[in-house]
């Protein structure tokens, strides 16, 4: 199953749901390609980036295909478009004292100078794409000191690079200010490692690293190319940044925050530059509609709150600058031009915000809001390029809306308790003939363009029966017919990947690192007793009872940790009578939990002071699971 599959053309109605895009938006407007080349300083060099080991983490060259201004039938043309913007790559001067590198990684890098150094916002997602960024600078602007550092939040492309630019020393010292948002260290990881495994898993679909570079493969993330594929690092912050309207000046450069929690992440924060007349957005306005839920999998975003402090932005800040720009795409300049943006950008996800809660009220499910949310849009907001679906879509932010305020169930009680998809899909396939007779169908319903119905239906065939290969082939047909249709890169990764797993097979050759060791060690020791209980196997160990006292000897502090009924429990403090106590630093927990040395050997080599019941906790160790990435996604 591991041989590569021949991906196959676009069917007729494809091109013709391709080409009605063309009719409906304004391909002639240019402005977005003058925008996104305004100010180019310098290229990527070789139009790649390599790590320390050689290893080619980032290539602009496979993205070469983008080259000719009209999309060929397989890719949405609106995609097509967003591809080619996103494929600018280089540093670029923003205005005064401002300069942004983009297209080294899924983000920007963004350099602002001060009287004798620079402060860097963002430091995109791995040390080595970061590093090229500095590079890059450092060979076109005077080669001045880094004197802090600005996380504008918590989602890993905009803070995974710090170890490349910035020594941890000079953060620990002071010397060098690392600011981010209040609640920082606790969201980025939480999302990150809790449930790390499975939105690793699913952000390799998102975003098509594994897809061939090609016009019948990945073309684009939406945001940017793709992710950088590289070992990711973090630092602790060492300032926060607490409420809107806090003010820092660091060498001669004034900034005022706007703290916009719940926003396009858990926290999130807005920078204004008040003598630069300029108006960093981080990623609450960018040139897409966002995500209010992400395919990958993370908590639903409140639209509400997006629209609200977009509108607080616009109120006291947009009306003082000159330029907005963003961790994302490239910047808007002019002050009429810059407000209309962000009008359009808060209307948007107002919108969408109120029209599903009012369908809600009358009754309608979540599916049938997202297809009536859909085809409603005002055309005001629906025809501007900076609105379009290229990385959320108006479909699965309505449902994410609903989600937020109503959860899974749509109140039918049918929905309530159903089978599990490999018992039910078993009983669909009885209960329609067998097999066979839904693929005979199937195909008709193909060969008439409605792929949708036929993925719906094909899905049951192969969860009840995984090694039909008829049935995975047919259902890989429509999945990549719907990636050509679609105008969202996540959309479009999505399908393609699917398609490609069902044809192919999972294809074990690169793993991604889901657990980063750099990660864990800058966990609180409670973050990572919370980690150890998501792992922990409740199943299989309902009958170890067990009372430990963990000691972090250079910390000087103390958890009991509980295991009974299933559960693993962690507080503060000390059974007065444990079953067995440990005691360490904390380098050497980081070392277990980063899997850098066994725990077995590490108890009798003396580094790790035990008393009790040592079998007892060797039993907890065997309950810890561990993660495979490559779980399978479109089949059971």
């Amino acid at each position: 199953m591991n041989k590569k599959a021949a991906q196959k053309e676009a069917t007729k109605i494809t091109k013709k749901i391709n080409e009605s895009y063309r009719k409906f938006l304004n391909f002639r407007d240019k402005s977005d390609f003058q925008d996104a080349e305004r100010g180019f300083i310098a290229s990527l060099p070789k139009g790649m980036i390599q790590n320390d080991k050689g290893k080619t983490v980032w290539d602009l060259n496979s993205y070469s295909f983008l080259d000719t201004e009209k999309n060929p039938p397989t890719v949405n043309p609106s995609l097509w478009r967003i591809a080619r913007l996103n494929k600018f790559a280089g540093l670029f001067k923003v205005s005064e004292k401002i300069y942004q590198v983009r297209g080294f990684d899924l983000a920007n890098m963004t350099f602002i100078e001060g009287n004798k150094s620079i402060i860097i916002i963002d430091v995109l997602m791995t040390p080595s794409t970061a590093k090229s960024a500095l590079e890059i600078y450092y060979s076109h602007r005077p080669k001045k000191p880094i004197s802090a550092v600005i996380f504008s939040h918590t989602h890993v492309d905009h803070y995974g690079g710090i170890r490349g630019i910035v020594n941890e020393e000079d953060v620990k010292s002071g010397k060098i200010k690392l600011i981010a948002p209040k609640g920082f260290l606790e969201h980025a990881i939480s999302e990150n490692v809790f449930a790390g495994n499975i939105m690793a898993r699913r952000a390799g679909y998102m975003y098509g690293p594994f897809l061939p570079k090609n016009a019948k493969g990945q073309v684009d993330g939406g945001l940017g190319k793709t992710i950088s594929l590289d070992s990711i690092s973090l630092i602790s912050p060492n300032k926060y940044i607490e409420k809107t309207g806090e003010v820092l000046t660091i060498d001669g450069i004034k900034m005022e925050f706007q703290y916009t929690p719940d926003t396009e992440a858990p926290v999130e924060m807005n920078t204004f530059f008040p003598d630069l007349k300029a108006l960093w957005m981080a990623e609450n306005c960018t040139h897409t509609l966002h995500n209010l839920y992400t395919l990958r999998g993370t908590q639903v975003r409140d639209a509400y709150a997006w629209s609200k402090f977009i509108d607080e932005a616009i109120d006291n800040y947009a009306q003082k600058s000159d330029v907005v720009f963003a961790s994302h795409h490239w910047p808007v300049w002019g002050r009429e031009k810059l407000i209309d943006f962000m009008q359009k950008q808060r209307d948007m996800y107002k919108y969408i915000h109120d029209e599903v809660l009012r369908l809600a009220n009358e009754g309608y499910t979540s599916t049938e809001i997202a297809e009536m949310v859909d085809s409603g849009m005002p055309g005001e907001l629906v025809k501007c390029w900076y609105t379009r679906g290229y990385y959320g879509t108006i479909k699965h932010n309505a449902k994410a809306v609903y989600q937020r305020y109503l959860g899974w169930f749509d109140g039918n009680p049918a929905n309530l308790n159903p089978l599990p998809p490999e018992n039910s899909s078993k009983k669909y396939l009885d209960f329609m003939g067998g097999a066979k007779n839904v693929l005979k169908k199937a195909k008709k319903y193909f060969d008439n363009g409605e792929y949708r119905f036929v993925a719906e239906v094909l899905n049951l065939v192969v969860f009840a029966e995984p090694k039909n290969t008829d049935a995975k082939q047919l259902l890989a047909d429509a999945y990549e017919q719907l990636g050509y249709q679609s105008e969202s890169g996540p959309w479009r990764n999505f399908y393609l990947m699917g398609a490609k797993e069902l044809r192919e097979g999972i294809d074990k050759s690169y793993t991604p690192e889901t657990s980063n060791v750099d990660v864990i060690k800058a966990m609180p020791v409670s973050l990572m007793l919370d980690y150890m209980a998501i792992r922990f196997n409740g199943q299989k160990a309902q009958k170890l009872k067990l009372n430990l006292n963990l000691t972090i000897t250079d910390l000087k502090e103390n958890h009991k940790i509980s295991v009974e009924n299933g559960v693993f429990l962690h507080k503060p403090g000390s059974h007065p009578k444990p079953d067995v106590s440990l005691a360490f630093d904390r380098s050497t927990l980081d070392d277990i939990l980063g899997g850098s040395i066994k725990a077995r050997k590490e108890f009798f080599s003396g580094n790790i002071k035990i008393k009790g019941k040592v079998l007892k906790l060797f039993q907890l160790l065997e309950h810890l699971d561990k993660f495979d990435y490559w779980l399978n996604i479109v089949t059971p």
